[in-house]
């Protein structure tokens, strides 16, 4: 039997991931999953994900990070700021379920960041911890989806160590802080000083979800959204200041691989003109903007996971 965590989904839409939510739906309700044919199937799918929880111990810090699929080509994940609120330890089946997709294409790796953050670390500081990362891991290059503030994150790693990224993803992202995230950051913070954990979950789908999908999340999170409260609120504190001093801008055409930006042109927190000025300076660029969603496009867009892979798999 398998129980899964009430809070997944609000914890996944803050870390900024790719989830289709109908099937979330079947997997996250807080329920004991019986062993009936159906679920022994799931068991059996399981085994062959080759889903494990990880710990990395490196010189200035522990990184947690998944492992899943047995595809040939490497495919890492980098998620947004709700990272600092909880890491992604203990969620390797719940995702290997959810993106089974790409375990026969890929190995698929997500990162959180360091357990222990240092205060005024930046974006770059971060993509220097991936990189240490992926060398103890003999990950030498691999396909890299930022979303959110893991876009920022990737863009470093791919400007500082080129070597070490084949191809890239930059998801409802940025390349240098702007009126809109700013305020939406500030928010954030003054939530997090008064420990308002319920109110940044709410406040992100506000900010994430179209109208018609966000019907749906509002009732949710106000049900689920203090489950996974954290008890201390610096790095996620951390992150989202790190978030605001951000800046690649002038350094984006150094990104040489084949890169894939993918925005929302309802885009409320990072808005959709920030994917369009990153495409326009990245040499080797495609830009895919979806009509209609916004920041949380990537659990919206039934084609996004598809659009990712395809462009990944590719010559």
């Amino acid at each position: 039997m398998i129980r899964f965590m009430k809070g997944f989904r609000p914890w996944l839409i803050c870390h900024g991931f790719l989830l289709p939510s109908r099937k979330l739906n079947a997997l996250s309700n807080g329920v004991t999953m019986i062993d009936t044919p159906g679920m022994r199937e799931v068991g059996r799918e399981e085994h062959m994900l080759q889903a494990n929880n990880c710990m990395l111990n490196l010189p200035n810090g522990t990184v947690d990070y998944i492992r899943f699929g047995s595809g040939k080509k490497t495919l890492i994940m980098i998620p947004g700021v709700g990272d600092g609120l909880k890491t992604v330890k203990g969620m390797a089946l719940p995702f290997a379920l959810l993106y089974r997709s790409l375990a026969k294409d890929f190995t698929v790796y997500v990162f959180s960041r360091r357990r222990n953050l240092t205060p005024g670390m930046t974006t770059r500081d971060m993509a220097e911890d991936l990189n240490t990362a992926m060398d103890a891991l003999g990950l030498h290059a691999a396909s890299l989806v930022g979303v959110s503030q893991g876009g920022m994150i990737v863009q470093w790693l791919a400007i500082d160590h080129p070597d070490k990224v084949e191809k890239l993803v930059l998801t409802v992202t940025l390349s240098r802080s702007n009126e809109t995230m700013q305020k939406v950051i500030a928010r954030w913070l003054e939530m997090s000083e008064r420990h308002d954990y319920k109110g940044i979950m709410l406040d992100t789908a506000e900010r994430s979800y179209s109208e018609k999908r966000l019907k749906q999340a509002r009732l949710e999170y106000r049900l689920l959204g203090s489950i996974g409260k954290p008890k201390s609120f610096e790095r996620f504190q951390i992150q989202a200041e790190a978030c605001v001093m951000h800046n690649t801008y002038d350094l984006l055409d150094h990104i040489l691989c084949p890169t894939l930006v993918i925005g929302g042109k309802e885009d409320k927190i990072v808005t959709g003109q920030a994917s369009i000025e990153m495409a326009e300076r990245i040499p080797d660029c495609e830009l895919f903007m979806y009509d209609g969603l916004g920041h949380g496009l990537y659990e919206e867009a039934p084609d996004f996971l598809r659009r990712v892979s395809v462009f990944c798999m590719g010559d």
